[in-house]
């Protein structure tokens, strides 16, 4: 969803910047996915400004070229035009020097100080294509103002900047699927009023034109409300309507039907004009039809009826689905003189059902079948009306039909204090909890001791029970400030099994076998020495045996490194030197307070990658090579969000440390020379040893199984010029936080350090693959993920994107 920060000044005070502002909203719950920019005009005609032919003549190089002077303000610099109806005098818009153009076709381009045929020119006075005003390139722009020269020609041309939030709205936030439910929420978190539009200069102009209006279905259309506006005339939108909808990514297609989208995003109460001329018998019947019904929708498609949907229908037969898509025979066209304006509240699961059978998801379905506010219907249908007289004219000529047989009463909650402090982990004042459930527009009706009455209005459809207020209060109160207990400990309302860890164990062992590792299982005991000469375990800990057998094995192993790379030195002694092995055990540790264990999985890569062969030469195996196995071992768990640092410490050369929230899960590497010299092995070892016991505790199972999606998948490339101490995975954290649900997986196909890119920097090829699950991607909405991709680069890794 999105919400436009210009819009949302019309209803609320707002001083802080988009950033502050998405972040308020994210913390109440409203979690804010992304900021685009949006410019009426592309690039917002930065380093352009409106300037005065001083002097012009002909080049004397070129026949259809001009030398110019032209004053832009702050100085006179000359230009070199090709236009021919430039002149002395004339007022122009001029891009300055580094400014940056985004013509109407073709890609933009940056304005450089040049010679043109031997003369300088500093500047470019521009037509109207070239600034993406239009198509025009017949000769340059010759302006009709007294604006003094050097004027930005964004404030010539109202060109409009708007930040525009994207915002990942939960199922069950229906109230703040508009500009107005965010403004709600605002309300409440700065503790300022919101301020509607009045409608009180509404009023009747005649009645020569009522349309009449009978439900058959009452139960699934509780509220239906209409008017008729007579000799308006269908045309463009003004240019701020416009805007206002090309920033929400909404095409304009007429003043009347713009109006119905502006409302529908504004106050979040779809509407639907109906043309009069198309409604037999100038009357609307709210009904189903038979099943099997074919009707036709503006998307020229005919459907079959399910016969369960709500139909909004004239004596003839259906002229729209209700709620969800308005049929090609009613529509508005550039012809009508009248519509019939529909506001209604609907019955959620009937839209729903029809949305799903007819496989239609529209911007009214979406908020229909969350559940709208019953009592937005008539000032969003005056509203309404009031602006369609204003931008098409005509005149209200009709009654308003309201039809609302049992209106829908507010809710009723009782809510205890006690209540309020134990689910919330703190105590709160009475006075805030009373001032933020009335900025909420939940109403005291009753106050004791230890209760209190509140009266919620029914647009809140998600506010039914206790816990439900309470969650209002503490969204509100932030979430970050209740303080997190040392023992963290939660409720659950259904039963969860316990994992069985020997089945994941085994499935685990599975799954690691058929990528080509053995399972060994190695002995406890192990040597005193490893310990002493590793470097890096500590001799205090080790767990020493009293009647030990022999000194070799003397202690219980802290690590399953060096059992495991006895087996490395008993294989490679016996001419097995390409090995993938694996083993699950355990360690021990002898601490202050008695003795510990931890289960561990180990893993041992040495080598060739595959054995010899007359097709391809033989390859080591690398660090690439063992990380891939243990992402198979996260991804098969189900374990995400780990972090990774990059160590230099024993027992390796290089490595990785893998992080899970607060605690390491684990470490993986190129293991010193000197480590593997204890055991005997004289070649290179890749080795990664995880908490077993923390895997068994994260992992969300193996049972992993998604429906392959029947829309294609989409692949980009991007090469950015890096420092060389970002790491990959800094790259993908941003490119998944920012790329969306769109972006299924990153991959890396080149990386290159040397002489032609700047010393201390490093450049990536990455590929990006792009994929909807729900339907087919658009150039449009590939390139603009694509585009928050690099803006999201830029700015959090510095990256340089080459092009």
């Amino acid at each position: 969803m999105k919400i436009s920060i210009n819009r949302l000044k019309d209803f609320i005070q707002l001083e802080q910047n988009p950033e502050e502002i998405a972040q308020l909203l994210t913390g109440s719950g409203l979690e804010v996915e992304g900021i685009e920019l949006f410019e009426s005009v592309k690039g917002g005609m930065d380093g352009i400004v409106i300037g005065e032919v001083i002097t012009c003549q002909k080049h004397p190089n070129a026949d259809k070229l001009s030398i110019t002077t032209v004053d832009i303000g702050d100085q006179v610099v000359p230009i070199v035009c090709g236009a021919p109806n430039v002149a002395q005098g004339q007022k122009v818009v001029v891009a300055k020097e580094g400014a940056t153009l985004y013509p109407s076709s073709g890609e933009p381009f940056e304005i450089k100080k040049a010679k043109i045929r031997g003369e300088v020119s500093q500047g470019m006075i521009c037509a109207e294509d070239e600034i993406g005003l239009g198509e025009g390139h017949d000769g340059i722009m010759v302006l009709d103002t007294d604006l003094p020269n050097g004027t930005p020609a964004s404030e010539y041309f109202e060109v409009i900047k708007d930040h525009v939030l994207e915002i990942g709205l939960t199922p069950n936030r229906a109230d703040a699927a508009s500009h107005l439910g965010v403004a709600r929420d605002l309300k409440a978190l700065l503790n300022r009023e919101v301020c509607l539009r009045s409608v009180e200069d509404f009023k009747i102009d005649n009645t020569s034109r009522t349309v009449r209006v009978e439900i058959e279905s009452a139960q699934d259309c509780p509220r239906y409300a209409g008017l008729t506006i007579s000799n308006i005339k269908v045309g463009p939108s003004p240019d701020w309507l416009q805007n206002y909808l090309k920033a929400l990514d909404l095409e304009p297609i007429n003043n009347v039907v713009d109006i119905t989208n502006f409302i529908l995003h504004d106050l979040g109460q779809p509407l639907h004009a109906f043309d009069v001329d198309k409604i037999s018998g100038e009357k609307i019947i709210v009904q189903k039809l038979p099943k099997d019904t074919p009707f036709t929708t503006l998307d020229d498609k005919e459907r079959k009826l399910s016969g369960e949907e709500l139909m909004i229908c004239d004596e003839k037969g259906g002229l729209c689905i209700a709620g969800i898509f308005g049929g090609k025979g009613s529509g508005v066209s550039e012809s009508t003189t009248s519509v019939f304006l529909e506001s209604a509240y609907f019955s959620p699961d009937i839209i729903r059902k029809g949305s799903q059978f007819h496989g239609l998801k529209t911007d009214a379905s979406f908020r229909f079948e969350r559940g709208t506010d019953p009592n937005m219907p008539l000032y969003a249908l005056k509203r309404a009306a009031l602006l369609i007289k204003e931008i098409a004219g005509g005149e209200i000529s009709s009654d308003i039909s309201d039809n609302y047989p049992n209106p829908i009463e507010d809710f009723e909650i009782e809510v205890s204090y006690a209540n309020i402090h134990r689910l919330i982990g703190k105590e709160i004042s009475k006075e805030e909890i009373r001032k933020t459930l009335e900025n909420l527009d939940i109403r005291y009706i009753g106050e004791t001791e230890k209760n209190i009455t509140v009266s919620v209005k029914p647009y809140r459809v998600d506010v039914t029970r206790e816990a439900d207020v309470i969650e209002e209060i503490l969204r509100i109160h932030g979430f970050d400030k209740v303080a997190l207990s040392e023992n963290l400990n939660a409720d659950y309302l259904a039963e969860h099994p316990a994992k069985d860890l020997n089945k994941l164990q085994y499935k685990l062992s599975e799954i690691l076998s058929g990528t080509g590792y053995y399972e060994i299982i190695t002995n406890s005991l192990t040597k005193p020495q490893y310990a002493e000469k590793s470097g890096y375990l500590s001799t205090d800990e080790n767990v020493e045996i009293l009647n030990k057998l022999s000194e070799d094995l003397g202690v219980m192993r802290q690590t399953l490194l060096f059992s495991g790379l006895e087996v490395l030195a008993h294989n490679i002694n016996r001419r097995q030197k390409d090995l993938k092995l694996f083993e699950f055990g355990t360690a021990y540790f002898k601490t202050a307070e008695g003795y510990r264990e931890e289960k561990k999985l180990a893993l041992f890569l040495t080598g060739d990658k595959a054995g010899e062969s007359w097709l391809a030469p033989s390859k080591g195996v690398s660090f690439p090579d063992i990380y891939a196995t243990v992402e198979v071992v996260l991804d098969k768990l189900g374990i995400e969000n780990t972090e990774v640092e990059i160590i230099h410490e024993a027992p390796f050369d290089y490595g990785l440390k893998i992080h899970l929230g607060s605690k390491v899960l684990g470490t993986i590497g190129l293991l010193n020379s000197k480590i593997c010299k204890q055991a005997e092995v004289k070649q290179e070892v890749f080795f990664a040893e995880l908490s077993w016991d923390l895997l068994g505790k994260k992992a969300k199972g193996l049972n992993k199984f998604s429906e392959i999606s029947k829309f294609p998948e989409v692949r980009r490339d991007l090469s950015l010029v890096i420092d060389k101490e970002v790491s990959f995975d800094q790259i993908r954290k941003v490119a998944l936080k920012s790329g969306g649900k769109l972006l299924q997986r990153i991959g890396v196909f080149d990386v290159y350090q040397g002489e032609k890119i700047e010393p201390g920097k490093k450049a990536y090829a990455l590929s990006f693959y792009l994929q909807d699950k729900e339907q087919t991607l658009t150039d449009k909405i590939i390139d603009k993920t694509m585009n928050r991709l690099i803006q999201s680069f830029e700015k959090e890794v510095g990256a340089f994107i080459r092009k």
